[in-house]
């Protein structure tokens, strides 16, 4: 389980970054706090469903892509 949460966290990191977004703006995109994204990222967080669709209609892909 750990690992998929890994997984799904660079992806987004990997994301957010080609679309050259901060931390702190898919934050405030998402009315979350930085830090939520930090740990969603780095493997420490696992979002719920509909945070998951939240974050991929935020960075403008599916969520399969997420997920991918």
């Amino acid at each position: 389980m750990q690992k998929t949460v890994e997984k799904f966290g660079k992806k987004v990191r990997e994301i957010r970054l080609g679309k050259k977004l901060s931390q702190g703006k898919l934050a405030k995109i998402l009315e979350v706090h930085p830090t939520y994204i930090s740990g969603i990222e780095r493997g420490l967080r696992n979002p719920s469903l509909i945070t998951l669709e939240k974050i991929a209609k935020a960075l403008g892909v599916s969520i399969e892509d997420l997920i991918a």
